[in-house]
């Protein structure tokens, strides 16, 4: 199959070019290399694998011969306010109108990754599809806006799309940015971690490798114009997470306590029903190994020069 990952110098998107290639599908990747964080990360993330440098907010899309694309690319960052609105209007909403338009002309199935921050502070715990969407950021209501012009696309020009909700990815490669890959950089790097909050959030983290699996379930077997939760199976606390970091490495990490960040959910849990009855998928790897493997990678960095 010929596929297209866009955000394929990002954290999952470059894991799953990868996997695409090792199964023997043709498949290229989409980056438009954002100063969002460090380039050089993801220049490193995408050595080795065919990453053009497009960007499709604005760069010509050519989807003739494709049939499936992943939409991974995107502005993340759930907890910014302030003047960004204008830059997930950009990389979110009308970068994702120009996909959807060029999937439907080329008649290209779509997998969309939204988040499930569009649930904000949600109704019911675990959270089923159905919920009502409550986003707290800018990212979440941009995510949410994308999902509304799929469903527009698929209505009105015939685009064949799943939406996936992915509940906090994390593993080898997570944007520095988020709260595990800070954890991990902090400890590997003897340095303090701070902590907003009081550390009882909590989150449905879902490791990297399970999630590409979920995705590709979803382009091969997902129902069309279907939405979809990709979650692990366990709700961890921020504390719980820091525990558990310090018994894999045998140190603590220092603490340093901080407001709680506005924009951030107190909670995620994910109600997976649809997706394992619908596609096979079960999530694979307990919260310990996954942070294990993180740990692993990090520290490697670390001690290599």
């Amino acid at each position: 199959m010929r596929y297209v990952v866009t955000g394929a110098a990002g954290f999952i998107g470059s894991q799953l070019l990868q996997v695409l290639l090792e199964r023997g599908h043709d498949a290229v990747g989409w980056d438009s290399f954002t100063d969002y964080y460090d380039p050089a990360l993801k220049e490193e993330n995408a050595r080795a694998l065919p990453v053009q440098r497009i960007d499709v907010a604005e760069d010509a899309l050519e989807l003739d011969g494709v049939d499936g694309v992943f939409h991974l690319a995107g502005q993340p960052g759930v907890s910014s306010f302030g003047d960004v609105f204008p830059v997930y209007v950009r990389q979110n909403v009308l970068a994702s109108r120009r996909l959807f338009e060029a999937s439907a002309a080329a008649g290209a199935r779509t997998i969309f990754a939204s988040s499930s921050s569009i649930y904000g502070d949600a109704e019911t715990y675990p959270t089923p599809e159905d919920t009502m969407p409550r986003p707290l950021s800018p990212y979440g209501i941009s995510k949410l806006a994308c999902e509304h012009l799929a469903y527009a696309y698929g209505q009105e020009f015939g685009l064949d799309y799943v939406v996936l909700r992915y509940f906090t990815i994390f593993g080898p490669r997570q944007r520095p940015d988020m709260a595990l890959a800070r954890m991990v950089s902090c400890l590997a790097g003897n340095r303090a971690f701070e902590l907003y909050g009081d550390g009882t959030d909590s989150r449905s983290f879902t490791y990297v490798d399970d999630a590409i699996d979920a995705t590709i379930r979803a382009m091969e077997g997902g129902s069309s114009r279907q939405t979809y939760n990709v979650g692990g199976g366990e709700e961890v606390s921020v504390l719980e997470a820091i525990e558990a970091l310090g018994d894999i490495a045998g140190r603590r990490l220092e603490l340093v306590r901080a407001p709680r960040r506005k924009g951030d959910s107190r909670r995620t849990a994910a109600d997976t029903s649809r997706i394992r009855t619908e596609t096979d998928w079960e999530p694979q790897t307990p919260f310990v190994q996954g942070l294990a493997a993180q740990w692993r990678w990090a520290a490697d960095r670390v001690a290599t020069p």
